[in-house]
């Protein structure tokens, strides 16, 4: 396997990917959009996906790219088009991008950008794998944490959840990269469907935080899908860390 270019290798699922493919003896190149002390096996290179800046190189000689990185918006599909493009010139044989189940089910504009990208990637010409995983649990901490510094902790009524660890993410990332591309790879769910109420009281538990519950009801097609499980996979629940371990370990 030649070199692995790793976008988004700092994040909270990038870094995940470096360690494991580190730990593989894979050649890997981290992009960061700052200078960084190589070291612990991976060659750190500064590039801007928004602007193109420093991508040409960091593509050169790269033989898989691992697409990690996102801006939380619109800007994701030039990004990745800039990706692509230079991934292309320089002869990449195959790119992974991590994507999110139900992006075209649940009507938000982050989730019609990720889309967006998937089309991106079908029509690259390039050998292309993407891989849909639910809601990682550090997002729901994330979430979970802003909520608790309110006088009341909104919840989503009937919102179905189905997180899963972002280690386990990585692993099925790192498999993908020593793969042939695949298309759509088998999506990656969590270990069960569970409803945010659900797991807002779990959090409240295990932080030990007492807050009155705020029933929100989104309206309209967003709260109809959150409601029918958009977000989710049953039929894919392989993920193996609960939430609950997610919270013994934030919480310890």
């Amino acid at each position: 396997m030649g070199t692995v270019l790793v976008t988004g290798a700092t994040g909270t699922l990038g870094r995940e990917v470096v360690r494991l493919l580190v730990a593989r003896g894979v050649a890997v190149r981290g992009l960061s959009r700052r200078a960084r002390a190589a070291g612990a096996g991976v060659e750190w290179v500064v590039g801007d996906l928004v602007t193109g800046e420093g991508i040409a190189a960091a593509v050169a000689g790269v033989e898989t790219v691992v697409d990690c990185a996102t801006t939380q918006g619109k800007k994701d599909v030039a990004a990745l088009g800039r990706l692509v493009a230079q991934a292309r010139e320089a002869g990449a044989r195959h790119l992974v991008y991590v994507s999110i189940v139900g992006i075209d089910r649940v009507p938000v504009a982050y989730y019609r950008a990720k889309l967006g990208c998937e089309r991106v990637l079908e029509e690259s010409g390039l050998g292309w794998t993407v891989l849909r995983a639910t809601q990682f649990h550090d997002l729901l901490l994330k979430a979970f944490d802003l909520s608790a510094k309110l006088p009341v902790f909104p919840v989503v009524s009937g919102a179905l959840i189905q997180p899963v660890e972002v280690r386990e993410v990585a692993e099925h990332v790192a498999e993908l990269v020593g793969r042939e591309p695949a298309g759509f790879a088998p999506e990656v769910g969590g270990p069960r469907v569970r409803s945010y109420r659900e797991l807002a009281e779990a959090y409240l538990r295990a932080s030990g935080r007492r807050r009155l519950l705020l029933p929100l009801r989104i309206p309209g097609a967003l709260g109809r899908s959150l409601r029918a499980g958009g977000l989710t996979a049953p039929e894919r629940a392989v993920g193996r860390g609960t939430f609950e371990e997610a919270l013994a370990r934030r919480f310890r």
